[in-house]
């Protein structure tokens, strides 16, 4: 049988495909290391120098610790021993939370709560699961996003990086650049590597629909909303913690309903005045669907048992079908 042409899976499910999923890893990890070093040497980031190294140091350390506990628990292989391979493609799932931690929060001279933020992100990963299908889960929500989200709750003395956090160094037409690089390898990964274009497209309507009923219920001019819009940590929220493909629906129109519901939510909270709307209306939506998810499961009528097959001695060979030339 020859192969289709166009394979409509990998296409709009493209993280059913372990490879495309371990590129997709190792690009947002790229960029994160790539947006570290030029924010701490040129752009201006406010943190220390020992910030993102107690975060992916942390990160590292209690990953590896969590799935060594976890592997133990159920009896399989540790998924970082084995090969060089092994150990490398093991190190995405840990760059990645600690980096976005100790560059998105700003604890002054205190590393701790760096440490915490960490270990809140990963341990996340093991401790707060849903089932996806029979006998598989997943784990509910973004890791940053719960790590950063819990310790400025926890914290009030931590705050959140300023917002011109990316762009406190540049000048001029940099202003526009910038930001449109940030767009442009958002948009590559989600379009042609994780399938979530549908869920960023539903996000920004609904943050745009949400700012102008707000603007009209309260008699405000009609650009006010719009102006979180234009800021580099608004498209780095967008890009990198909305559309998380471990953690966001795989069907198209229930990506779109998933961030549609993030903008309808962080709406409601910025009416209630609350700080961090983006953060908080992220992790609602996430617990949400995570809710669903073990209610669904755990109420689902099982299916039908199939038919039980006859013993080979007592099927009657089929008939001899003739050859096509």
């Amino acid at each position: 049988m020859s192969r289709p042409f166009l394979n409509t899976t990998v296409l709009f499910y493209p993280n059913k495909n372990p490879k495309l999923r371990l590129f997709a890893l190792w690009y947002f990890t790229t960029l994160m290391i790539f947006w570290n070093i030029l924010g701490h040497t040129y752009l201006g980031f406010e943190q220390s120098w020992a910030a993102p190294f107690v975060g992916i140091g942390s990160a590292i350390a209690i990953q590896f610790f969590l799935d060594w506990v976890d592997a133990k628990a159920k009896d399989r292989e540790v998924r970082f021993t084995g090969s060089w391979a092994n150990f490398f493609n093991s190190l995405p799932a840990a760059l990645i939370p600690g980096f976005a931690c100790s560059m998105l929060l700003y604890p002054n001279d205190r590393l701790w709560p760096i440490v915490f933020a960490v270990a809140l992100s990963i341990g996340s990963k093991v401790l707060l699961r849903a089932p996806v299908s029979e006998g598989r889960t997943q784990h509910i929500f973004n890791p940053s996003n719960f790590g950063v989200a819990l310790t400025l709750v926890l914290f009030p003395q931590v705050g959140f990086a300023p917002p011109y956090h990316f762009t406190e160094n540049i000048t001029g037409v940099w202003d526009w650049i910038l930001p449109g690089l940030i767009l442009m390898t958002g948009v590559v990964i989600h379009g042609c590597f994780t399938g979530r274009l549908p869920l960023v497209a539903a996000w920004l309507v609904g943050f745009a629909l949400q700012g102008q009923i707000r603007a009209y219920l309260f008699n405000t001019p009609v650009l006010v909303p719009f102006m979180p819009m234009t800021s580099a940590a608004f498209i780095v929220f967008t890009l990198y913690m909305v559309p998380d493909p471990a953690t966001t629906p795989l069907n198209p129109w229930r990506q779109a309903l998933f961030g549609f519901s993030v903008a309808m939510v962080y709406g409601v909270i910025q009416v209630l005045h609350l700080v961090f709307g983006l953060f908080f209306a992220l992790l609602t939506v996430c617990a949400v669907r995570g809710l669903s998810l073990h209610l669904y499961y755990a109420f689902k009528s099982p299916g039908r048992a199939r038919p039980e097959t006859a013993p080979a001695s007592q099927v009657a060979p089929a008939p001899a079908v003739p050859a096509v030339s």
